[in-house]
């Protein structure tokens, strides 16, 4: 029993020994740090998950609120002047909690509509006497260089979910929410489209007559690659085009012609669409 004890403690000695080593030299920036936590994994002191989250929790100090938004274009949003039996199908379609109410001008935010506000109303049968000012709750705004680490230190402090996210001019750039904060910490569920959607590559040739688009590439890199002359006038990325024509947000396997191009949708959440299998119509196809 005694040599139990023993062996046990000094396994427990060699243990904490090996953790003590491999912090003794201080790191002198990020980089060492990291090194030394991977080191850490790498002699199983250190779980990989764990080591996933600490890389995430130190990448968040770096990135900004525009590096992570939803794209205007993306958002989904309802009007100030639709009437509640309106608004219920797009809810049930997104399956979205919160939603920015928008007035009568393009960048005018009137307020967050909360899906579980509505079920009073839902449960009353009253749809026809809903008003929608009465039910908003306050946005935040936040600009495009808001730190992911204060932002979420904001969230946890106010107790909001989203933030309307304004670039220079005071315009909507797009809106972030708490929950795509924390996945930049603890990683997002991976399938089988995701690494094609984390490199930095936005268009790839899949054969002679597919290609993969990521749906945050601009226009004018689409156009380019294609030669093609999609307006740049109302949207800034292929996706926004997509989300236009659709008049929603598409689901994953669904498909659109747009000006002689087949958009079939390959990977998209309840918040954004993400890649897209684009292929050009032939002209006996559509004849």
């Amino acid at each position: 029993m005694s040599e139990e004890r023993s062996s046990n403690g000094q396994t427990s000695k060699s243990w904490l020994g090996k953790l003590a080593q491999a912090f003794s030299d201080e790191p002198k920036d990020r980089e060492e740090l990291l090194e030394l936590l991977r080191n850490a994994e790498k002699s199983k002191l250190l779980d990989s998950e764990a080591l996933a989250i600490i890389e995430g929790a130190l990448q968040v100090a770096e990135l900004q609120a525009k590096d992570i938004m939803i794209p205007r274009p993306q958002m989904v949003t309802v009007s100030s002047q639709q009437s509640l039996r309106e608004i219920i199908p797009e809810m049930i379609e997104s399956a979205h909690s919160r939603f920015p109410v928008m007035g009568d001008k393009p960048d005018e935010v009137m307020g967050i509509l909360l899906a579980k506000d509505l079920l009073p109303c839902l449960l009353s049968d009253n749809l026809d006497s809903f008003d929608i000012q009465s039910h908003l709750r306050p946005a935040t705004f936040v600009p495009e260089s808001k730190r992911l680490n204060i932002l979420l230190k904001d969230f946890r402090d106010t107790f909001n979910h989203m933030a309307i996210v304004v670039d220079e001019y005071g315009g909507v750039a797009g809106l972030v929410t708490i929950e795509d904060v924390l996945e930049q910490i603890v990683g997002e569920i991976e399938d089988e489209f995701d690494a094609d959607d984390e490199d930095d590559i936005n268009i790839r040739r899949l054969d002679a007559e597919r290609v993969i688009v990521k749906a945050l590439t601009p226009i004018e890199e689409f156009n380019e690659f294609f030669r093609c002359s999609f307006s740049e006038d109302e949207f800034d990325t292929i996706g926004g085009i997509v989300t236009h024509s659709f008049e929603r947000l598409p689901k994953r396997d669904e498909s659109i012609d747009i000006e002689g191009f087949l958009f079939h949708i390959l990977n998209a959440d309840n918040r954004r669409i993400r890649l897209i299998q684009v292929s050009q119509i032939s002209k006996t196809e559509t004849e």
